[in-house]
């Protein structure tokens, strides 16, 4: 799963940095994503696993970084 996060942002995010090299905890805002990028990456990610972000998770935190996204992601996919 982290792989394909990382693939959608590299894609999507648009970062200043390479998102390789970010840790797993890193800030994406700070590297560079913006709100507006924000959008494109949880489209992406809702295409890719074939979820939707529910209103309560389209806040900053929810991606805020891969482990962010990721816990979001398996939240979201558990009961398969």
């Amino acid at each position: 799963m982290k792989d394909q996060i990382r693939a959608i942002l590299k894609e999507h995010a648009r970062l200043a940095v390479d998102v390789d090299a970010l840790a797993d905890d890193g800030d994406l805002y700070q590297a560079g994503m913006t709100s507006h990028a924000s959008v494109n990456v949880m489209l992406a990610l809702e295409g890719a696993f074939d979820v939707e972000f529910p209103d309560r998770m389209l806040r900053r935190g929810v991606f805020e970084s891969v482990a962010a996204i990721r816990d979001a992601l398996t939240e979201l996919t558990k009961d398969r």
